[in-house]
């Protein structure tokens, strides 16, 4: 980067570098208070139960899904509906899980009274709050494919847990391809 010098002391990279934290820490105290004021309402899409992660909301989940099934032992436990995986910090969803998403789709189509949480998840590279980002991409991402093959939006909602719940902690490729999914919990 060429760094031209501004007067009195500083580089027009210094001052863009300033107005960056600025606005991310303005960012974090936006979410900070709206996630804070919204669990004082009780109301919300999947909100309270005390759980960690960031849902539409910005905040807590719905009791179900991979935090109950970590805190009973059973994380990865499956359901009706089957995981997509994404590519190292990617939120795209890749060919071959098109596929999934079709059939998960038809099976929400066949169980009009299901409605699906889409949790997304990372690998534990990466900042926390990257993460939770990105989980919350990937979870969307799963969401609109989904509305694009003809699932009502108000049957769907998603939570980011980041790389809060891994299903496979080993330091590997393969491992952390595994942590990198939208998982979809079904509520009825």
């Amino acid at each position: 980067m060429i760094q031209t010098r501004r007067g009195r002391g500083g580089s027009a990279a210094e001052a863009i570098s300033w107005r960056r934290a600025a606005l991310v820490a303005l960012a974090v105290a936006t979410l900070v208070l709206s996630g804070c004021s919204s669990e004082k309402k009780g109301g919300g899409v999947g909100q309270g139960q005390g759980q960690q992660g960031m849902n539409e909301g910005g905040v807590g989940g719905t009791g179900s899904g991979s935090l109950a099934q970590f805190q009973k032992g059973t994380l990865g436990a499956g359901g009706p509906l089957s995981d997509i995986h994404f590519d190292y910090d990617e939120y795209t969803v890749r060919e071959q899980d098109g596929e999934i998403l079709k059939t998960n789709a038809d099976w929400l189509q066949k169980n009009a009274g299901a409605k699906v949480q889409i949790e997304g998840h990372c690998d534990d590279r990466g900042s926390e709050e990257y993460n939770l980002a990105l989980g919350a991409k990937r979870a969307q991402a799963a969401k609109d494919y989904l509305q694009t093959l003809g699932v009502p939006a108000d049957r769907m909602s998603t939570i980011s847990y980041g790389k809060e719940l891994p299903l496979c902690t080993e330091e590997t490729d393969d491992c952390w391809a595994q942590n990198r999914r939208a998982h979809f919990v079904v509520n009825q």
